[in-house]
């Protein structure tokens, strides 16, 4: 495979961008920050924008509850998630738990439409003065949300006496939780980007171990033999990736594979944004290899993936790790890894699952206290939480003999160790409009209309795009 010249590198995962934190705003009736201070509709529509990503909104604010509560009478403490179908039940079956084991906290749990109406809303509370105690959130919108003063840091005494520290998870994801040396975001989970597999299809293409695992020799050329393997085994694609109509996926792939070939970047507010473009090249070249009509199906989008995996038609699924039950229906013995090593850095493109703590107008120290006892009682719960597929953060459930039994999560967790998150500036996360402008901007590469380094032209053009805008915070 031809490798271009690389003429930008720094490590990788490069340097996070710093915004400044909020300052006063004028004044305007009737409304006050988090700080107390007098909030302007000015820095309303600020927040709306941190929260969309830099999307216009329209009706965003919608969204449907579900409230849960215990424990009348006690310390109230309101919890907003964004999780919907299977991961919803589950986290209200959770809250139950921790709930019946505080019977002196009230707590209260509301689930609204994730995306944009979930992260305008969030930001809108926060900058009002008056949110819930606590708060989901991908990790990868943090930065949207921690340099504008909308969190507060976590009390690391106040979690260590409840048995929850730093040594509890993976480094990687204990990193990206911080903001400028102190913890914002507690990890609930991990959900990385990873490789399902049929036993039977990857077994008679010679790619199970002795153990019954995948076994793909690294690098591109061995992957892409893998791939024409099962091809031979199934008659028709030997790999399921859609990547039509679903930029996420495409910029999931691409980000893991350009922090594989050890690919860096500069995300400085105001000035070009900077890519090793040798690497990113290299990505889209395997990419176009991939999508070769024999590998992989070309012009496919993620349902027509799924289904030709689920029936028997490819051998490996690339897709997050949430489509466990999906492909467990369809195939009960379905394996995963993580990511294979396509290039030479371990790495595995993921996100997170956390608790935040929004900003209080009037912090109440019993409701905090409160507030700390039910998050780490919600960590504490990650056994069930796993049952989708799920990687628990705290890495005491993953370590037990119950997690350990749960097949293929455990395969895949040590994904959590070499995850890699989308780079640090206020516009980029999950539901972003970053990420959608991201995998627009390969779809003609992918497809082959256009050549490797027209995605990566296309790449820097979106990112100078929202590097030329004013952080919101």
């Amino acid at each position: 495979m031809m490798t271009m010249q690389r003429r930008f590198a720094t490590p990788r995962g490069g340097r996070p961008v710093r915004t400044p934190r909020r300052g006063s705003h004028p004044s305007g009736p009737g409304e006050t920050g988090g700080d107390g201070r007098p909030l302007s509709r000015r820095g309303l529509l600020q927040a709306a924008l941190v929260g969309a990503g830099g999307v216009a909104l329209g009706g965003a604010l919608s969204g449907c509850a579900t409230p849960t509560a215990s424990g009348a009478g006690g310390t109230p403490v309101m919890l907003w998630d964004l999780f919907s179908g299977g991961d919803g039940a589950l986290m209200q079956e959770m809250v139950g738990a921790v709930a019946a084991a505080n019977p002196d906290i009230a707590v209260s749990s509301t689930t609204l439409a994730w995306g944009a109406p979930y992260y305008t809303k969030l930001a809108m509370a926060s900058s009002g003065g008056r949110p819930p105690e606590a708060a989901v959130m991908h990790m990868s919108r943090l930065g949207g949300y921690a340099p504008g003063g909308l969190l507060e840091p976590f009390d690391l005494d106040a979690l260590a006496a409840l048995g929850v520290t730093q040594d509890d998870f993976a480094p990687a994801v204990w990193e990206k939780a911080q903001f400028e040396g102190q913890l914002y975001a507690l990890p609930l989970d991990t959900h990385p980007y990873i490789a399902f597999h049929n036993p039977e299809i990857a077994g008679e293409a010679g790619l199970l171990d002795g153990q019954g695992k995948l076994d793909v020799a690294p690098g591109p050329d061995a992957f892409l033999d893998a791939g024409r393997a099962m091809a031979e085994v199934t008659g028709e694609t030997g790999v399921s990736w859609g990547y039509l109509r679903d930029p996420a996926g495409c910029w999931r792939m691409f980000w893991g594979l350009y922090n594989q070939a050890g690919g860096g970047y500069e995300l400085t507010q105001g000035r070009p944004a900077e890519l090793d473009e040798g690497a990113a090249t290299e990505v889209f070249e395997f990419l176009q290899a991939m999508v070769d009509g024999k590998v992989a199906a070309r012009n496919q989008d993620g349902n027509a993936a799924s289904g030709r995996f689920m029936s028997n038609r490819t051998g490996l699924m690339f897709a997050g790790e949430w489509d466990l039950p999906m492909f467990r229906d369809a195939i009960p013995d379905v394996g995963a890894t993580p990511f294979p090593a396509i290039f030479d850095a371990p790495a595995n493109y993921a996100d997170s699952h956390a608790f935040v703590l929004p900003r209080q107008a009037h912090p109440d120290p019993a409701a905090r206290e409160a507030t700390y006892r039910v998050l780490a009682g919600l960590l504490k719960e990650g056994l069930t939480w796993a049952s989708a597929g799920h990687i628990p953060a705290y890495q005491p459930v993953v370590r037990t003999a119950e997690y350990q039994q749960l097949t293929p999560q455990r395969d895949y967790a040590p994904a959590a160790e070499i995850a890699v998150f989308d780079p640090d500036a206020w516009f980029t996360g999950g539901g972003s409009d970053f990420q959608t402008r991201m995998g627009d901007s390969m779809t003609d590469t992918l497809s082959g209309k256009a050549s490797p380094a027209t995605a990566v032209e296309r790449i820097l053009s979106e990112m100078n795009r929202f590097l030329s805008q004013p952080s919101p915070a």
